[in-house]
């Protein structure tokens, strides 16, 4: 048991769980692709933890979508912010 891991799923958990609670009070669906993106990256570090290898081809591409989906919910961001 990695102590990192294991700090690293329950920290995409609490942003999940933040997530969920900052797209219900704002309706903005951004939130809800970053935490979608944690979750990913929670599956991720659920599967090392339970034995997989980090280096596994699934576990690559669920961690390069996670981070896909991160940069595209900052370039929504982007667009959709306010200029004063």
């Amino acid at each position: 048991m990695d102590p990192v891991l294991i700090a690293n799923l329950i920290f995409c958990i609490i942003i999940v769980i933040l997530s969920i609670w900052a797209y219900n009070k704002t309706k903005n669906p951004t939130k809800l692709y970053i935490g979608a993106a944690f979750g990913l990256f929670g599956i991720a570090h659920l599967a090392v933890l339970m034995g997989y290898e980090s280096s596994l081809t699934a576990l690559i591409v669920i961690r390069s979508l996670a981070y896909i989906l991160v940069i595209l919910s900052l370039i929504r961001a982007g667009y959709t912010a306010k200029t004063s």
